[in-house]
């Protein structure tokens, strides 16, 4: 089974994307294979130098899912208008809406938070 999770909201201005990063890693450990897509302010979630204090890291949740095997694209022009294209987290590759496409398409399920 695989399961494709697209985020679109900014990480700490709402619990979205935490719940979608804790749905992913769940997913993982159940063995599910997941692709995580990041779309619009989501993009945010990837930045590497993101250092937040008192709250959680949506960074190190978004690595440990790299690390258990999810595959994470983010939208190259939601990137680029946002000035992080070049500040992402290692395992997070630059797509498009063709590969947002491929990851429903190659789903059995798409959930998007």
């Amino acid at each position: 089974m695989k399961f494709t999770v697209i985020i679109t909201t900014a990480p700490y201005g709402q619990e979205r994307a935490y719940s979608a990063l804790r749905f992913a890693l769940t997913a993982l450990v159940e063995g599910i294979d997941v692709n995580i897509f990041l779309l619009e302010d989501a993009v945010y979630v990837a930045k590497g130098t993101q250092n937040p204090v008192d709250v959680p890291n949506y960074l190190e949740l978004l690595t440990g899912a790299i690390d258990a095997g999810a595959v994470v694209k983010a939208c190259g022009p939601c990137s680029k208008a946002r000035g992080v294209s070049e500040d992402l987290v290692e395992g997070v590759q630059l797509a498009t809406m063709h590969d947002l496409v491929d990851f429903v398409k190659d789903a059995d399920r798409t959930i998007t938070f």
